[in-house]
């Protein structure tokens, strides 16, 4: 069969849109891979990228509708590494063009409005640092999404509603009896789910579409999923199930675990070990849905389309897995003695201050860089505009927040002691997971980020625990 023409050639210069934002960059074609129908190409800063056909476009249509030439990610204006230094030229109505063009990403758009868009993207490089531009985006993201970020009312009506459930007499206990069948029941709706999703991604525009799961693989992408934001009128599906059944279901069912101890072991009060468990891990669901906007620049948001994959991971893996530690101390509570409660309180605690303390630390510096009170944080800036931490809790190591994350999971499991493996589960399971997504950031990153990510890696030598990995 032969194969169609390659649009463009090796050292043809175009125009390269970067993988994951709306801005393009002069690149000049290094080759084409017909297997994988991806073009390498390089910035002018050295960067390698490989792009879809789709993100390239001709070098002649952008000048003249331009009538600034555009820069490669790593070329800046400011030689400052502080992020509360901007450049002098950059400007409200420069400000207000990323805006125009960040909202104009939300949403279906017409050729006429992506050409418009193209132009409003070159203008941008010259006039205000990259770095300054791209952080708009989440802002925005965070603005347009603030009348659907209410994960912590959603909580305190399901609490209320398991109040009056009590009140009622409902038998909670229904749930422990009957935990296999819900788990299928939620198994099956994921896959329906998952379904529906896939199905209707193939009617929608190209642009809609999610970078990772854009295959051409049926089946990777209805893992993948296909769509980046399904939504339904305004409901952005993608958005609700990524915090709301999973973490909610997932304190009732613990809360469920209790009673059914109390009522199992004919105790008048739940265990210390139960008491534990329930509280530890409504702290971890209730800190996530009170700080719910910072979902928004995760890679799950901004790159991941919406599949199997999730569907299932929120419906099925969250509420039924995460949730047998609780399950396990049904049938054998653990007695616990007040030094022994003390001890893992405290433990909980340093892992809860390290977790949130960076987390905030690396929100706050995406949702404004130039914030005069981050000036402190120390950056090593990047060919894509954006800047790698490399002090406060991330001059540690370089994933803090995992470090705090392991800490939790270790309180959460010692409560059930060390007679079964599977309470152990769940910090057996995270260890591996978040092993396997270092491994993965660190190949992305380094791909990304080039030789930047190698200073990096330099400057903050160790992984998630320090002096160990």
């Amino acid at each position: 069969m032969k194969m169609p023409p390659v649009k463009y050639q090796r050292g043809d210069t175009v125009m390269g849109r970067w993988p994951g934002s709306s801005l393009y960059y002069e690149v000049k074609v290094l080759g084409f891979d017909a297997k994988s129908q991806l073009y390498t190409v390089i910035y002018k800063d050295g960067t390698e990228l490989e792009l879809k056909e789709q993100d390239i476009k001709s070098a002649s249509g952008f000048q003249t509708r331009s009538r600034s030439r555009s820069r490669s990610p790593g070329r800046r204006r400011s030689r400052s590494r502080s992020p509360g230094r901007t450049t002098r030229r950059s400007s409200s109505r420069t400000a207000a063009a990323v805006a125009a063009a960040a909202i104009t990403d939300s949403a279906p758009s017409s050729r006429r409005d992506t050409k418009l868009k193209d132009t409003v993207e070159v203008t941008l490089s010259p006039l205000v640092s990259a770095t300054a531009s791209l952080s708009v985006i989440p802002v925005l993201m965070k603005k347009l999404e603030s009348l659907k970020t209410n994960g912590f009312f959603a909580i305190v009506v399901s609490a209320v509603a398991v109040a009056v459930m009590v009140h009622q007499d409902v038998d909670l206990t229904y749930i422990h009896s009957h935990f296999l069948q819900l788990a299928t029941a939620s198994f099956l709706i994921s896959v329906l789910l998952s379904i529906y999703l896939y199905v209707r991604s193939r009617y929608v525009g190209q642009e809609q579409l999610a970078l990772g799961g854009n295959s051409g693989n049926v089946i990777y992408d209805f893992f993948k999923g296909h769509e980046l934001n399904p939504r339904i009128q305004d409901f952005d599906l993608k958005f609700f199930c990524e915090m709301r059944p999973g973490l909610i279901g997932w304190c009732l069912i613990n809360f469920a675990m209790a009673i059914a101890e109390m009522k199992q072991q004919g105790l008048d009060t739940p265990s210390n070990s139960m008491i534990l468990v329930n509280l530890f891990q409504l702290l971890y669901v209730v800190d996530g849905l009170w700080n719910e906007e910072a979902i928004l620049t995760t890679m799950d948001l901004m790159h991941d389309g919406f599949g199997f994959m999730l569907a299932f991971g929120d419906l099925v893996w969250v509420p039924f897995t995460y949730t047998i530690q609780a399950y396990y101390l049904v049938s054998h509570p653990i007695p616990l003695s007040l030094p022994a409660v003390i001890a893992i309180v405290i433990l909980k605690i340093i892992g809860f201050y390290i977790f949130r303390k960076s987390n905030s630390e690396k929100n706050a510096f995406r949702r404004n860089p130039s914030d005069p009170k981050l000036s402190y944080l120390k950056t090593i800036h990047t060919a894509t505009g954006k800047s790698l931490l490399v002090s406060g809790w991330w001059g540690v190591v370089r994933h803090p927040n995992y470090l705090g994350d392991l800490i939790m999971a270790l309180a959460w499991s010692l409560p059930c002691g060390f007679s079964h493996l599977l309470p152990w589960y769940y910090m057996i399971f995270f260890i591996i997971l978040l092993v396997h997504r270092d491994s993965r950031d660190m190949s992305e990153c380094r791909r990304k980020y080039g030789s930047a990510w190698e200073e990096y890696c330099r400057t903050v030598r160790y992984r998630i625990i320090p002096h160990v990995y």
